[in-house]
């Protein structure tokens, strides 16, 4: 996103009346809505003809749950964000979402504005979580990666070398810095910090940035 071509954005509820006033608050906001779906087959269908910036997705959805909409729909195009937008806060929800690879989690009871923030930065791939759940999410990775790892099968020897920035970029995104902090923090462009991102994802074959959080977790990034 740079500044001058509008955020792209796809609108996923089964309520009409939700549905339509969130389409309508980004749109007025200066997002370009490309289409909205009200059940997952539809979703599924209409993500890949519009292929949106970030999906705005409910979880609870006729025909096909949002969390196998958010697994179908990153799987067939890995650059497009999904911001879950749910009335749910329990925690399985969540995590759920998360591990079907969604970007960040919003409750609908979030502000207009709290929704275009996270929208936007959702667009940036930074994670966005209603207060409180971040930690969660953090702390789920933090138990995963202190179980017996499956073997490896020599796998570890062939990990690719990363540059010195890009470990460095690594590390503080294990942090939970966003672009935005992180740039400020090495004194470079947030293009720059994208770039790196991509490229250490291209490099360890991971697809977004919760993968990228989980790898350096278990490698003990985040604490150093």
């Amino acid at each position: 996103m740079n500044g001058t071509t509008p955020i792209r954005v796809m609108v996923v509820d089964d309520h009409p009346m939700w549905r339509d006033a969130v389409a309508r608050d980004l749109s007025e906001s200066g997002f370009e809505v490309v289409a909205t779906a009200g059940d997952g087959e539809q979703a599924v269908r209409r993500a890949k003809a519009a292929a949106p910036d970030v999906l705005v997705l409910d979880l609870n959805l006729p025909a096909k749950p949002g969390v196998q909409v958010c697994k179908e729909v990153v799987a067939a195009d890995p650059t497009v964000r999904v911001l879950v937008l749910s009335a749910s806060g329990e925690h399985a929800d969540v995590l759920e979402a998360v591990k079907s690879g969604a970007t960040g989690y919003l409750l609908k009871s979030a502000s207009t504005e709290e929704l275009r923030d996270a929208v936007r930065r959702t667009a940036e791939g930074d994670p966005v979580f209603t207060p409180g759940l971040a930690g969660l999410v953090l702390g789920e990775y933090r138990r995963l990666a202190s179980e017996p790892a499956a073997p490896a099968g020599g796998e570890e020897h062939k990990a690719p070398r990363l540059t010195e920035r890009e470990t460095e970029v690594l590390r503080l995104v294990a942090k939970g810095l966003s672009y935005k902090q992180i740039a400020e923090r090495l004194v470079i462009s947030h293009r720059t910090v994208q770039n790196h991102v991509q490229n250490t994802l291209g490099k360890l074959q991971l697809h977004n940035r919760v993968e990228l959080v989980r790898y350096a977790i278990e490698r003990g990034l985040d604490d150093e």
